[in-house]
């Protein structure tokens, strides 16, 4: 048996003192989560929890914690209220149309218990740090004080998983596993580690911060720096790579049309010569490998690569299954269940499967495509689209240096994975939920606090110092 009296006895005070902070200090128990969200474990595969080939996967202590925050604030929201100026921001009416969507979806789905599931799993993470995080980071200390918790834990798991990479002598092979249990994949620990090391950098130049305080952030930067490294995630590279391009634009203070229109005509010069970019592509055999150059080489193999080529036929078969429910699609969460049929013979790989075991759409975008329809996709393209302008406009505009750091370095970390986002995806879990949601939610706070700032004729707010 899983529990034992004993072990039920035990956990009273711990239940005692969760609903405690429940009731009196639901901050208290957002910063726990937070805390454990990079040591929380997976228990799907615990025997006794699946059902049939669904498993019923829950982290620990995590999402039960934050299903709890999201009852209370859903009874809070009837019997109190909410402000209107939050709900009525432009990223909430983006955030908002999308879960409305997702629940339609979820009811017109061909799996209703997978997309049900997956629809509350998004809403706790949505309902917990960005809806109640707002209200959370109107005080900025508490935006320091969740950065700083997540990136203590985050440090254990990376100093854990180097002991464990050691006997490998840090191999590409030996990534994949010395992440485990913590990550059940190297592309997901690497994705976190590109989406933190912009919020470490800021902590090193925030000078209301101690000597001391800044010179730990300059430590971790570099731990953080090396774990990137050695997480041997092409994704997380190329999106760190994206990164620093935004800032060099931000640091130039280019603004986001210009930049949106220069996207704009590197598609369309992609397609008309696609067939070349293609063929050139395809001349490129160099697979994942120990030297560094010959593994950067590696992400543009599309001929040879296994994982290149497995996300080209995972892609290509979100895109055929929206051809097929083109405005419903099959359902939210549906997408590892349903897309075998649709794999092609000359597409599929040696990692190809036919089980629904081996992962999603690897796309943030194409995924909802395929589940929810066009409106799913372009419900995730327009919260992206609304953060980008929100983070230019704050960056551009806020006049206090340690405030424009703060949110530079918040925004970069979203930018990070939004761009991530188009090679894997991971916001069903709760490694990626809890900040993706958190950062966007004070983004909209430190928006809402300079605009009251600017109505009431007050300065800009700080961050204060670690005390």
């Amino acid at each position: 048996m899983l529990f034992n009296m004993g072990n039920l006895v035990a956990a009273i005070p711990f239940v005692a003192i969760i609903v405690y902070w429940a009731l009196f200090s639901l901050d208290t128990l957002m910063f726990l989560v937070v805390f454990f969200t990079p040591l929380s474990l997976n228990i799907s595969d615990v025997p006794g929890l699946r059902l049939g080939n669904i498993g019923i996967g829950v982290a620990l202590p995590t999402e039960p914690l934050m299903f709890g925050i999201m009852l209370i604030f859903l009874f809070k929201l009837v019997h109190v209220g909410y402000d209107k100026k939050i709900t009525r921001h432009p990223v909430s009416i983006f955030i908002l149309i999308s879960l409305a969507w997702m629940f339609l979806t979820a009811c017109t789905s061909t799996m209703n218990f997978v997309s049900f599931k997956y629809f509350v799993e998004r809403s706790w993470g949505v309902a917990t740090f960005y809806f109640l995080g707002i209200i959370l980071f109107k005080k900025l200390k508490n935006i320091y004080t969740f950065n700083w918790l997540y990136i203590i834990a985050f440090t254990g798991v990376i100093i854990y998983t180097f002991i464990r990479h050691y006997p490998s002598h840090f191999s590409e092979k030996g990534a994949h596993t010395a992440v485990t249990p913590f990550y059940n994949d190297h592309t997901a620990y690497g994705a976190l580690l590109a989406m933190f090391l912009p919020v470490v950098a800021g902590m090193c130049f925030i000078k209301r911060n101690k000597p001391v305080v800044r010179l730990i952030a300059t430590i971790l930067f570099f731990v953080f720096l090396l774990a990137l490294g050695f997480s041997y995630s092409r994704a997380a590279w190329l999106s760190t790579l994206a990164v620093i391009a935004i800032f060099v634009l931000m640091y130039l203070r280019v603004q986001l049309k210009w930049i949106l229109m220069g996207l704009l005509v590197g598609v369309c010069l992609f397609f008309l010569y696609q067939n070349s970019i293609i063929q050139k592509l395809q001349r490129n055999n160099q697979d994942v490998s120990q030297d560094l150059g010959k593994e950067i080489q590696s992400i543009s193999n599309i001929s040879s690569d296994a994982s290149n080529r497995e996300r080209l036929n995972r892609w290509s078969c979100a895109y055929r299954m929206w051809l097929d429910k083109p405005v419903f699609g099959y359902g939210p969460g549906t997408y590892m269940f349903k897309y075998a049929p649709y794999q092609l013979p000359y597409m599929r790989t040696i990692i190809s499967t036919n089980e629904g075991t081996g992962g999603n759409a690897h796309n943030e975008y194409l995924g909802p495509l395929a589940e929810e329809g066009l409106m799913g996709m372009l419900a995730m393209v327009a919260i992206a689209v609304s953060v980008f302008f929100l983070g230019f406009r704050l960056v551009y505009n806020l006049k206090d240096k340690d405030m424009r750091i703060l949110t530079l370095s918040i925004f970069l970390g979203l930018v990070s994975y939004f761009i991530h986002g188009m090679m894997n995806n991971f916001l069903d879990t709760d490694k990626a939920a809890v900040p993706f949601w958190g950062f966007i939610g004070m983004l909209v706070a430190i928006d809402l606090m300079t605009k009251k700032q600017s109505v009431d004729g007050g300065n800009t707010p700080q961050i204060p110092a670690e005390k």
